[in-house]
């Protein structure tokens, strides 16, 4: 399976693509980073992220898109930047006729490292070594794009989509029922 994980931003947004085999065994097959100037208008900087995305999707051809869900974050100006540029990935994902799903940090962060508060040096140490790879992958966006891409190739759809109601964290429940409430 063909996997493009995205860590959305609007500054600097990861892309990461990764092949992985039915045992787990997995290979690195793009990393990057679209990045946009913090000067530019909110428009710009978004079709700056789409295009980047775009070219990704259009040169590796995926199978499925994983981008980081949006929980909660204390600066509303970065959870709103971060929102817009996961409604571009998930905006072209569908346009590309590809299934996308979203996982939380903590869920990625778990699948990588067992651990679902490990800081970042834990998630790119663990990604550079379940893809062989002689470097840490920088920057952390980079490696956060791999990681969402290797979490979805081994868990499949998100924990808070599978899992039944009582099955759900408080935060899980809460985004459930926003997502409800936004589709009515």
């Amino acid at each position: 399976m063909r996997v493009i994980g995205i860590d959305p931003g609007l500054t600097r947004c990861g892309v990461g693509v990764v092949d992985v085999a039915p045992d787990r065994s997995a290979r690195l097959v793009h990393v990057g980073v679209v990045r946009s100037a913090p000067d530019a208008r909110i428009e710009k900087r978004l079709q700056t992220i789409a295009a980047g995305i775009r070219a990704a999707l259009e040169e590796f051809m995926p199978d499925v898109l994983a981008v980081e869900r949006v929980f909660a974050q204390h600066n509303r100006n970065t959870v709103m930047g971060t929102a817009q540029a996961s409604g571009i990935a998930l905006l072209l994902a569908a346009e590309h006729g590809i299934p996308a799903d979203t996982h939380t940090p903590t869920e990625v962060k778990a699948a990588i490292t067992g651990y679902g508060a490990a800081d970042k040096l834990q998630v790119q140490t663990m990604v550079a070594r379940i893809l062989r790879l002689d470097e840490l992958p920088t920057p952390a966006d980079a490696a956060d794009a791999l990681a969402l891409a290797l979490c979805h190739a081994w868990r499949g759809p998100s924990a808070a989509a599978a899992a039944p109601a009582g099955a759900l964290t408080p935060a899980q429940r809460a985004w459930a029922d926003a997502e409800r409430g936004a589709r009515r």
